[in-house]
């Protein structure tokens, strides 16, 4: 299999991002990996001790994190994140990773990449950490503002094959992100896509509230892009006030820090259960290629896992089985 990664995207790139494909190069030798950026930039950064799997392709230009997505994409046809996908359209590579802007790679997505037949808005579908561990894809998250109760639709399905496919679940349930449980809680969108998940292929649990997901209180949680996003700053900014203000607390004195020693274990796990790097990337499902969104301040480690999870997909032939479900319905 073959990833191109955009080496020019992210708050660390090309740095770690190289770092992170090294590591991946190296643990993953049948797959060949294409650094889509600035070769002058990117190649001393192997101090002349490159892997035979990994590919360099040059770019002269970088699409930044704050400008205008539909803008940059149509004028910056040599950027590292176009090129990625167009590699991705052409099929010389079966999927791409970026760190970068992500409204400028939804954008590639559409673009470039291009919509599977028969999906009119494809979603960013990232895990949110549970305490179980094992996590909750959230779709969309903020790829779409506005949604129909038709998209909400084909968010759920297309969610569902890929905890099947990539995460291996038999059946995962499928919860409505709502106000209530009740099933006539909500607003229009919420009230008329409830209508829908009823009545499609899936294990359709009904509305699940915000406050319960941490315990895991479905595998698939659908929402429109507006809300979900809210949903996802407010959980990362409580992790991270939460982390901050246990650092604190146990540097007061002598006996909060001893406390501390003796906590130490549980705490790293927590923040292991709140850290991003450990799920890797997010898929924009729907699009005719598989396009794997990093967060902008990912590190080495989550650029591997991000190939990891690139990889898994592409074994589980994901777009395929997306094709097949969404085309056999429309």
């Amino acid at each position: 299999m073959r990833i191109a990664i955009d080496a020019m995207g992210g708050d660390h790139a090309p740095g770690l991002i190289v770092q992170g494909v090294l590591e991946a190069a190296a643990e993953w030798p049948d797959t060949e990996l294409v650094l889509v950026g600035d070769t002058a930039a990117v190649e001393p950064l192997f101090k002349g001790q490159k892997p035979a799997n990994v590919t360099l392709c040059h770019t002269d230009e970088v699409i930044g994190p704050d400008e205008e997505p539909v803008k940059a994409v149509r004028r910056k046809k040599g950027s590292s994140m176009v090129v990625a996908g167009q590699l991705v359209r052409e099929k010389r590579a079966d999927a791409m990773i970026s760190a970068g802007n992500t409204g400028a790679l939804m954008t590639t997505g559409l673009l470039v990449v291009g919509r599977l037949e028969g999906i009119e808005r494809p979603a960013l579908a990232p895990m949110l950490p549970t305490m179980d561990d094992v996590g909750v894809l959230a779709l969309d998250l903020g790829a779409n503002m506005d949604a129909k109760p038709e998209h909400l639709l084909q968010y759920a399905i297309m969610g569902s094959i890929y905890r099947a496919k990539v995460h291996g679940f038999d059946n995962p349930r499928v919860g409505l992100l709502n106000v209530g449980t009740e099933e006539r809680k909500g607003n229009e969108l919420t009230k008329a896509a409830y209508d829908l998940l009823e009545q499609a292929p899936i294990n359709f649990i009904g509305n699940v509230e915000a406050r319960d997901l941490l315990n895991r209180s479905c595998d698939i949680l659908i929402c429109d892009g507006f809300a979900g996003n809210i949903m996802l700053k407010a959980m990362e900014g409580t992790a991270g006030s939460l982390m901050t203000f246990l650092k604190d607390a146990f540097g007061e004195t002598l006996m909060t820090k001893l406390a501390a020693a003796v906590m130490m274990p549980k705490l790293r796990a927590l923040r292991k259960k709140m850290d991003y790097k450990e799920h890797g990337s997010a898929p924009l499902l729907g699009l005719n290629g598989l396009v794997m969104k990093c967060h902008g301040s990912s590190d080495a480690k989550a650029v591997k896992n991000a190939i990891r999870q690139a990889r898994t997909a592409i074994k589980a032939q994901l777009t395929e089985s997306i094709a097949a479900e969404i085309g056999g319905r429309s």
